[in-house]
């Protein structure tokens, strides 16, 4: 029963993680109809800006993790505004082309900056220190990206589903010309949208850095774990790819705890079968 706790514990913290940065990916795939590949390299931005000030500029972990995300949401804009709107007439093959190509140019740039080195981040000593469970110690960093990931997927599917930005957002995808002809602004909210996206990919790269390390080749090693939360829960569906990415996590974890040698079987096994019983996604109507 220990054992159980302690894999229900780390799992659902790994799968928080994994939500936390495929959302963005999630909306950008389902709701705006773009493939953007290149979305783990916005989290590995928003890792590196955050261990850079953090060691070098002797910046507190909050407020470097705050200009981490600004300095991502940034990126997401420009790139979206000058770059990839120009994509999304195009075909799937062209948008997956061009931003694995994007992926590999700011692979190359951050290996070139900051070289091979894994990037540590400090983290302060309130999410240092250990909480007692009862049957085990959890460190307050775990627990904090427990809330975090619920808080999002909560603010997330309001937004989406229950306001007004929401109904823009899939009309403008839906049915552009006539969203164009009743005033809505197709280029601001489509601008907006990725602009989330990329800074929820840069929150969920600082908190999983524990779980999910900084490295050069970030946004090529975990792209596949992102689009298997995507995939498995619903292209679109928030609360779809919330139940993906745990179930997901508690699978991998499992596998870590009981059967280490066998590495992401268990999770590529699990995402197999929940794709044959679903192949629309979880929750995906």
């Amino acid at each position: 029963m220990l054992t159980l706790l302690n894999i229900a514990i780390d799992g659902i913290a790994y799968g928080m993680v994994l939500f936390i940065i495929s959302v963005g990916m999630s909306v950008t795939l389902g709701l705006m109809r773009f493939v953007n590949v290149s979305h783990g390299a916005l989290a590995m931005i928003g890792g590196y800006v955050t261990s850079y000030l953090i060691r070098e500029l002797q910046v507190g972990f909050w407020w470097s993790w705050l200009v981490a995300i600004g300095v991502t949401a940034a990126t997401g804009a420009v790139l979206e505004a000058f770059v990839l709107r120009h994509l999304y007439r195009r075909t799937e093959l062209e948008q997956v082309l061009f931003t694995m190509g994007l992926s590999f140019v700011l692979i190359a740039s951050v290996n070139a900056l900051a070289g091979p080195e894994v990037q540590l981040i400090q983290l302060p000593a309130i999410l240092s220190q250990s909480i007692d469970l009862g049957f085990r110690t959890l460190p307050a960093q775990r627990l904090l990206v427990i809330v975090m990931g619920a808080a999002i997927a909560a603010l997330a599917y309001l937004l989406v589903s229950l306001t007004r930005f929401g109904v823009w957002l899939r009309a403008a995808v839906d049915i552009p010309d006539i969203a164009s002809s009743l005033g809505i602004p197709i280029r601001r909210v489509q601008c907006i949208a990725f602009t989330v996206g990329a800074a929820l990919a840069a929150v969920g790269g600082v908190l999983g850095a524990e779980l999910m390390p900084i490295e050069p080749y970030y946004a090529l090693k975990y792209l596949v774990l992102v689009l298997a939360v995507v995939a498995v829960g619903g292209m679109g569906s928030i609360p779809g790819s919330l139940l993906a990415a745990v179930v997901l996590g508690i699978c991998d974890t499992t596998s870590k705890y009981l059967a280490s040698a066998w590495g992401n079987t268990f999770f590529f096994f699990a995402m197999g079968l929940l794709l044959a019983w679903r192949p629309q996604g979880i929750l995906k109507r």
